[in-house]
């Protein structure tokens, strides 16, 4: 979710020059919130908080009318409640946001085949070869956002121009429910009086480190020598923002963008002392990720394992297997081996997290002819087949069935 909560909202007129804009960035409008609005339209205009509530919940989305009062993405929910404090609060549905994702990429895909997701609510697309059929960029983009109202009854903001990074820009600063196209001759002006903080990749470290010498928006930097940049944040770093400043980004829209990595992760409403609650919440999301991992149809060369304590100190601890695997058995004996080489007696375990990363397409290392987890590999696509049929939850692992309360 971004910090952007409407308040510089910037928007095209109709008679701007889209001719050379063909990279259109994509992002709906607090997608997560603006979902759950659709079963309660009555709240339409308020400031509602989708997240967690028990115990140590934190914020997934929230509309833009909660952001005007400082509620953002990953808060805890205490905070934001004292924040907002007449905010109502609505708990997460990801199977929802997921369905609405598929099908507002779909709708993306009618219009060029050049689209390039970069999370569950955003996207590139590259519509250069689609004016012919469907009109100019700016039109094109119209279409695009009107469909997307009409189909799914949700708002998305579109930022237009001659590369990535302008577009993706542009965008942000059209929401919510807004278009911005940046001709490709008025870049730089689009560019230069925005503040340092607005450069993809610039975030708070940098950008105070850049203010501390003065560098304040956009422009300081492209009258920066490059040395000097080099200088102050090294070599890449230097160079890159150079670049951007000038808004130069070669980048094109990619298509075959892999997902690197795919973890669920859990912070408990009190802290965990028990080493047997944590291995059962190292098998759920074991269960969870390799689920995700075969859906996709990837594998994963590396587990992870994520603990933070009750101190928030934070330690992650990773192995790379001798062959990649989408089984959860598979990923939970290596995460639990991995945990049983760090726990220590007396430890306060606040959060767990587990990951698969180094992601590569299933099927792809050769089989042997002996493949010791065949019978926890039927078992787990048998598992898949249920809870296709039947939902999830239909068939689990026993030890994450809670044992039925004892009778009054």
């Amino acid at each position: 979710m971004s910090k952007n909560d409407g308040s510089n909202r910037q928007v095209s007129g109709d008679s701007v020059d889209d001719s050379a804009a063909t990279i259109l960035h994509i992002d709906m409008d607090a997608f997560f919130a603006s979902v759950e609005l659709l079963d309660h339209p009555e709240l339409r205009g308020t400031p509602v908080i989708v997240g967690g509530t028990a115990g140590r919940g934190v914020v997934t989305s929230a509309t833009y009318e909660a952001r005007r009062y400082g509620v953002r993405s990953a808060m805890p929910m205490s905070q934001a409640m004292r924040l907002c404090p007449r905010a109502t609060v609505l708990p997460s549905h990801y199977e929802k946001y997921g369905e609405y994702s598929r099908r507002v990429m779909e709708i993306f895909r009618s219009v060029t085949p050049l689209v390039e997701p970069l999370s569950i609510d955003e996207a590139f697309l590259d519509v250069a070869g689609a004016r012919r059929l469907f009109g100019s960029p700016g039109q094109i983009a119209r279409d695009i956002r009107a469909r997307v109202l009409d189909e799914t009854g949700l708002t998305c903001s579109v930022g237009a121009a001659s590369a990535k990074f302008v577009a993706k820009m542009a965008s942000t600063r059209a929401k919510p429910d807004g278009m911005l196209v940046v001709p490709a001759d008025r870049t730089l002006e689009f560019l230069h009086p925005l503040p340092v903080g607005a450069l993809w990749g610039v975030g708070k470290t940098t950008q105070e480190s850049l203010e501390r010498r003065g560098l304040r928006v956009i422009g300081d930097i492209a009258a920066t020598p490059p040395d000097a940049l080099r200088r102050m944040l090294g070599e890449a770093a230097g160079s890159k923002l150079h670049d951007l400043a000038w808004g130069r980004d070669p980048r094109r829209v990619n298509t075959h963008r892999a997902e690197k990595s795919m973890g669920h992760e859990n912070t408990f409403g009190v802290d965990v002392v028990d080493p047997e609650r944590v291995r059962r919440e190292l098998l759920g999301q074991a269960d969870r990720v390799a689920v995700r991992l075969r859906r996709a149809g990837f594998e994963a060369r590396t587990v992870a394992l994520k603990l933070r304590y009750a101190d928030f100190t934070t330690i992650t601890r990773s192995r790379t297997l001798a062959e990649p695997t989408d089984l959860g058995r598979r990923i939970y004996e290596e995460v639990r081996d991995i945990y049983e080489g760090v726990r220590k007696p007396g430890d306060r375990v606040r959060l767990v997290g587990v990951r698969g990363e180094q992601l590569v397409e299933a099927g792809g290392a050769a089989l042997s002819l002996w493949d010791p987890d065949e019978g926890w590999r039927v078992a787990e696509r048998t598992v898949d087949a249920a809870t296709e049929r039947f939902g999830r939850g239909a068939v689990r692992p026993a030890s994450l069935v809670k044992p039925p309360r004892p009778a009054d």
